[in-house]
């Protein structure tokens, strides 16, 4: 999703001003309630997910090594959060952006024949992701990925996959608003359009104008050919990495391109919102083609990069969509700290308060409420690092 935030802003990541001044009320004020409805949500719809594009549920990693090239690179440029096992300080493990790699090895790892494929329940972090109202450092989404033959390639298949998805949402979406007592605004069917399309037609919006003016037109849209660039050396859309989404292969509409953004109208916010972003992924030769575009060939000395090339890996297709966002759309929540617990920009959690938005958790508070600031008089015990190796190597006590 085409984002517009501002960091030179210092109160960038409000929710639009007419929703503040419009009196914001939450369509679940009890927090014990909003808890039931976040969790019937997760479950409701991971098992349409499953049903509906054939897919079972597996476990899956919090922290992955850095030289095995199993990270998602997003941009390229984003910091992953990176730590050391205590005894081996040489080597480097990093929370990855998502699954959008190990997914396709783990695809290999179980032996998944074509038309079945694999969902997690993934939790990550993104360090340097915009903190605002619809973004957070803290990602949780269901990564999923699906074997498909190397004649399934083709937008035949990319159409009837996001469908299938777009039907596991509408019907959650029914159910959540017929449980809770909430309004029903998605349409029946979701529409396909290409980033092509859309700077041929509007050549001199945005790419969040573009998305805007075609949501607000169809309700559900997936928008076509997400990477790469225009003519004219910029972003024909928004950024995706060279190694997972084929952004170059040719369509029969004369755009190039077998991804997309699932993205629906949010009439909250009265903008475009992202749900999902998916794609068929990159067989041997597009991969060296777009590490090569990207200015990192090096990349295919990678191990999982490896295994992509030497056919051990299968043709697959996939993406994640946002479990947080999905709640904070189906429910209407104003900010995405209404249904995830995280960190915000403390002066921001104030103007929040003040219209009656408030944060799950530590997430409504401006700084940790353990800060002695927030307890005068009250003395706190300081924290020895010392402590953790000195218990595991002389034992512990009482069940520690």
């Amino acid at each position: 999703m085409a984002t517009t935030f501002n960091p030179e802003d210092p109160l960038a990541g409000l929710p639009p001003k007419q929703l503040l001044d419009a009196g914001y009320q939450p369509t679940i004020p009890n927090l014990l309630e909003k808890e039931e409805a976040l969790l019937y949500i997760k479950n409701t719809f991971e098992s349409k997910l499953k049903e509906s594009v054939n897919l079972q549920r597996v476990s899956c990693p919090l922290f992955v090594t850095k030289r095995s090239g199993f990270n998602d690179n997003l941009n390229g440029v984003e910091r992953p959060a990176t730590f050391a096992p205590r005894d081996f300080q040489d080597v480097k493990l990093e929370v990855p952006f998502s699954l959008a790699k190990w997914k396709r090895w783990a695809l290999h790892y179980y032996q998944v024949q074509p038309g079945a494929g694999i969902v997690t329940d993934f939790r990550g972090l993104r360090c340097d992701d915009d903190v605002d109202y619809t973004h957070s450092l803290y990602v949780d989404q269901w990564d999923w990925e699906k074997v498909i033959t190397q004649e399934e390639r083709n937008v035949d298949t990319l159409q009837t996959t996001v469908k299938n998805i777009y039907k596991a949402v509408l019907e959650t979406h029914k159910q959540v608003s017929e449980k809770f007592g909430l309004k029903t605004f998605l349409p029946d069917d979701i529409t396909f359009i290409s980033s092509d399309e859309l700077v041929a037609k509007y050549p001199d919006a945005s790419p969040k104008e573009r998305e805007n003016i075609v949501c607000k037109e169809h309700g559900a849209v997936f928008l076509m050919g997400i990477g790469g660039w225009k003519a004219d050396g910029e972003l024909r859309h928004d950024g995706r990495a060279p190694d997972y989404d084929d952004w170059i292969t040719p369509r029969p509409d004369g755009g190039t391109g077998v991804n997309g953004d699932l993205l629906v109208w949010n009439p909250l916010f009265e903008c475009s919102f992202e749900l999902s972003s998916m794609g068929i992924r990159v067989n041997p030769e597009t991969l060296l083609k777009q590490l090569d575009l990207c200015k990192c060939p090096e990349r295919k000395e990678f191990t999982w990069h490896r295994l992509l090339l030497d056919g051990t890996l299968p043709q697959t297709i996939g993406g994640g969509i946002g479990q947080s966002r999905m709640c904070q759309f189906l429910l209407q929540c104003a900010h995405i700290g209404e249904v995830q617990h995280g960190w915000y920009n403390p002066a921001e959690v104030e103007e929040l308060k003040n219209h009656n938005i408030r944060l799950l958790g530590l997430g409504e508070f401006n700084e940790d409420p353990m800060a002695a600031s927030l307890h005068p008089g009250v003395k706190l015990q300081a924290y020895a690092p010392e402590h953790v190796r000195t218990s595991q190597r002389e034992g512990q006590v009482n069940g520690a």
